[in-house]
């Protein structure tokens, strides 16, 4: 390359360039300049100068007509701007001049009209940070602002920004602004710029005036906007912009768009409106679908609905009555229905000799496993290999496998049928009630806590299970207590139901109770009561804490306690406060784990960044042993960070590195953490491709060598290797803490949950050969191959629906009691208490896309199914979903797919394809033939 002959030389030294190269003066310079011009710039450029002198006349005739040519030019070449337009350009060396010249001028109309062009000329010149644009407007005339092209207005917004807050500071008039503020607006939204004046309104406090610009044509793309920024906005600013997006769809009639935002705020009151202000009976149906999947409790009321027999109907439909029966249509559809049994999991003929020798062995913990696997794997489908029978057996092979098991292990089995006949009310009581015969209390207790399971997510007018389970809550024995008491709990999770209240708060306060038994009442009450901020119950847990003596305060169950007190709270931000100073007055043994624990709930799925940082310093201490607080904070990290994608994957990393700086009771917890953020969503991000695409290396043609280099070193910084939960897990389950290897081993059953997947169970069935010897390990390995087939792959754990928008409390909560009994392994999961894991009863859901007519048939139409596209802030109507495939209803959708009608035969009733969608009839639609 040829040195620049222009350039400078550093050294000294006079190179043979620099000799040749003669000495110019600035003026020979600048007719170097002119010259390098075209003749039509170079005419532009005197004419723009002859204005600037014309504009100085002392005649008004010629200044006006001069501002008049210089507006047309400036005007015609900033309409669109791709780089800095000639006019500006060539003003540049002028603009000190006509801003001297201005302040000379008396006032005039001429003297707005400077003002105006001294306003946009600012645009390019003015130094950082003197807001001259914006000086200048407010003094010119008041002609419309898109005029000048839309890089004026948007560098007016961005100075308007920042003279408002200087102006709150001074507490200075903000009226001008507003007026000016109201035009910017206007000018975006026809402009396809929602975003930017949603931004704009945002800066200056006053999002109220969105809601009169937006028209039918832009509503979508500004409410899409206002929900996404609501997760990255600090409170109360979220709720607020959530408030307004709620008014823009009730104003467009949008009503299931603005049942989710209701739902999302937890404001009854608004799902009541949308139930008032709609008239289509049809579409309150469909409503009555995205309350049933959010499981939400909700009576309807004559205002609601008028019609006595529609109202039962919605009724019913918010209640899931009929929920088990559209899941067996599901899994007969896809063809599933035929009984599994464990062995049929296990697959262990696929494994070398030693370890399929040891499955064979007949013991009581192996068939407490194959209990449950049995019931995860069969779950809502009503039948099974070990517990429901042909009637001519009579009572045969049921009873066989119920007695395989031991004690404690009868309970699970015995509840396990409850699993199996999950959402089937009628036909599920009738089968567990031989139970209640039974002369063993374990049994008996299991059947109690089965007809809680089936009724999970049911609720029925008679409440059946009230009735069954209300008598056994005050037995003498304690595990029959437990079984009535966990049943109530997972049956009316969510209900607020005060009958159930009294009887367990009267537990809570009984001095004579066993700790277990209050244990699982704090849980059962905190299901019950979840997210409700409820004080009395609150209470009752509180003095049940302070009741403890020193050292049942040591025992794992009591920790239960703070867990049953953090629920009422969930998701409820700053209402958590109150309690939160109660309980800094527990004794010290307690006291910190309670901080936590009710830190994460009430926290919990909001994405709050600061209380993040807050649990990650908790766990940055290096404490004694005795310290168990730890656990709940590694575990608050996943549950505050699950709110969204970016959340989820900055936790990801920060749990990496507690996992390789931690103490050990951190690292029991991380595979727990792990195992939350990714539930049901075995994803393995492949960084090599995210690299790629972020610099642009997946385009062609690119320089090979040089993509390759850019490409390691991103990965590199990004240290990919470590980000696959996948293969962390895999990792830590042959770790030489059995703890950390246990809940990494449960920890793949949750990602893995509900998807077949096909690496994570090869995992697992080699992690069945590598500790046949462990009982404890293997127990778990088998929980953890029973969830990857949950309900034969057509169940989900996650507790966020619709879009990922909406996180369902009492799934969280199921999921959430699970995996603080995790926290101690030893004492609850693998000791006498595995029944806990029957609370992802409460989060199970089928992973499904059911689309029925208008009498609530089932109704197969095509439908294209893809991985969602993020199309927030797009202009126009990009694509929802990429590489899609095209399927007939009912679909299976995994985590991150995306559903989209394949025809116009029909009209989907809600934005979103997930769970039961109504269709009806397009009538515009014609057959082509």
């Amino acid at each position: 390359m040829a040195p620049d002959p222009n350039s400078a030389s550093g050294s000294g030294t006079r190179d043979e360039t620099s000799v040749k190269v003669p000495a110019k003066d600035p003026k020979k310079k600048d007719e170097k300049k002119d010259e390098d011009l075209s003749e039509e710039d170079l005419a532009l450029k005197q004419q723009l100068e002859l204005y600037v002198e014309r504009v100085q006349d002392p005649d008004p005739g010629l200044q006006k007509v001069a501002l008049e040519s210089m507006r047309q030019e400036i005007r015609t070449s900033t309409s669109s701007m791709t780089s800095v337009p000639k006019p500006l350009k060539f003003l540049r060396p002028h603009y000190g001049t006509l801003k001297a010249y201005y302040e000379t001028m008396g006032d005039s109309d001429l003297k707005k009209y400077l003002a105006d062009i001294l306003s946009v000329l600012a645009l390019t010149m003015s130094a950082e940070g003197e807001r001259e644009s914006l000086k200048y407007r407010l003094l010119g005339s008041e002609g419309d602002i898109g005029s000048w092209g839309h890089e004026y207005v948007r560098n007016l917004a961005g100075e308007i920004a920042q003279e408002y807050t200087k102006r709150q500071s001074d507490e200075a008039p903000i009226d001008d602004l507003m007026e000016l503020v109201q035009e910017i607006v206007a000018f975006h939204m026809k402009h396809n710029a929602e975003p930017e004046a949603v931004d704009l309104l945002m800066e200056v406090e006053d999002l109220d005036l969105l809601v009169e610009h937006v028209d039918s044509t832009n509503f979508k793309r500004t409410c899409l906007y206002l929900t996404s920024a609501a997760r990255y906005l600090p409170g109360p600013d979220d709720m607020l912009v959530l408030d307004i997006a709620y008014m823009i769809y009730l104003k467009f009639e949008e009503y299931p768009n603005a049942l989710q935002i209701a739902l999302f705020l937890d404001n009854l009151q608004y799902v009541k409106q949308i139930f008032t202000s709609c008239d289509d009976l049809l579409r309150k149906k469909q409503f009555c679908y995205i309350l049933a999947r959010h499981g939400v409790s909700f009576e309807l009321d004559d205002d609601m609905v008028a019609d006595d027999d529609d109202r039962y109907v919605l009724q019913d439909i918010i209640n899931n009555i009929r929920f088990s029966e559209g899941y067996l249509t599901l899994a007969r559809d896809i063809e599933v229905m035929e009984p599994k049994s464990p062995e049929d999991i296990y697959k262990a003929h696929l494994l070398d000799g030693r370890a399929s020798a040891g499955a064979s062995v007949d013991s009581a913990r192996q068939n407490l496993a194959a209990t449950f696997v049995n019931a995860f794997v069969n779950a809502g489908f009503g039948q099974d290999k070990l517990m429901t029978v042909p009637s001519d057996a009579s009572s045969g092979a049921s009873a066989n496998w119920l007695f395989k098991n031991k004690e404690h292990g009868k309970m699970s089995a015995a509840a396990s049928l409850g699993m199996i006949l999950l959402w089937d009310v009628d036909s599920g009581l009738a089968q567990i009630d031989k139970y209640f015969h039974s002369t063993d209390n374990h049994v008996i207790a299991g059947a109690l806590l089965g007809v809680g399971i089936i009724n999970c997510g049911v609720r029925n007018d008679c409440d059946p299970a009230l009735a069954l389970l209300d008598d056994y809550v005050n037995k003498e024995d304690p595990s029959v207590r437990i079984g009535a008491i966990m049943g109530l709990g997972i049956a009316y999770a969510g209900t607020q139901n005060d009958q159930i209240r009294s009887k367990l708060t009267a537990i809570l306060n009984d001095a004579k109770a066993p700790l277990d038994v209050i244990a699982f009442s704090a849980i059962s009450l905190g299901l019950i009561y979840v997210g409700s901020c409820n004080e009395e119950v609150a209470q009752a847990i509180i003095f049940a804490l302070m009741d403890r003596s020193e050292s049942e305060l040591g025992e794992p169950l009591t920790r239960f306690l703070p867990l049953g007190l953090g629920l009422l709270y969930l998701g409820k931000q700053e209402s958590v406060e109150a309690t939160a100073e109660v309980s800094k007055t527990f004794n010290d043994k307690i006291r910190k784990y309670c901080d936590m624990t009710l830190l994460s709930c009430a926290y919990a799925g909001t994405g709050n960044v600061l209380k993040v940082q807050n649990l990650l310093g908790h766990c940055a201490q290096h404490l004694e042993k005795g310290e168990t607080h730890q656990g709940p904070a590694v575990l608050g990290i996943a549950m505050v960070a699950m709110a969204e994608e970016l959340g989820v994957e900055m936790a990801i990393r920060s749990l990496e590195h507690l996992l390789q700086y931690g103490e050990q009771n951190i690292r029991r917890a991380v595979p727990l953490a792990l195992g939350l953020l990714c539930i049901s969503n075995p994803k393995v991000v492949n960084f090599v491709s995210v690299a790629m695409h972020a610099l642009g290396l997946d385009k062609e043609p690119v320089d090979k060598p040089l993509s390759m280099f850019l490409t390691c070193s991103l990965v590199s910084l990004l240290d990919f290797s470590q980000v696959n939960v996948m293969d962390t897990l895999s990792r830590l389950s042959h770790d030489t803490d059995s703890e950390v290897a246990m809940a990494a081993v449960i920890s793949l059953g949750l990602i893995g949950a509900g998807t077949n997947n096909a690496r994570i169970a090869g995992m697992l069935r080699n992690l069945s050969s590598y500790y046949y010897k462990d009982a404890n390990l293997l127990f778990c390995v088998r929980i953890a191959q029973g969830l990857v087939h949950l309900g034969k792959g057509l169940l989900t754990l996650n507790p966020y629906h619709s879009d990922r928008f909406l996180l369902s409390p009492t799934s969280l909560a199921g999921i959430v009691i699970m995996l603080f009994a995790c926290l101690d392994m030893k004492a609850i999961i693998v000791g006498k208490y595995h029944y806990v894991l029957y609370f992802l009863a409460l989060a199970m859901q089928p992973r499904m896309l059911m689309t029925v007519d208008e009498h609530l048939k089932p109704l197969s139409v095509p439908v294209r199914v893809g991985q969602a596209v993020d199309v927030v802030g797009q202009a126009g109507r990009p694509k929802t979903i990429t590489g899609f495939q095209t399927h007939s209803t009912p679909v299976l959708l995994a985590a991150g797919d995306r559903a989209e009608l394949a025809t116009e035969k029909y009209i989907p009733l809600s934005p979103i394809l997930e769970g039961y969608v109504i269709l009806k009839e397009n009538p515009e639609y014609r057959e082509e033939h």
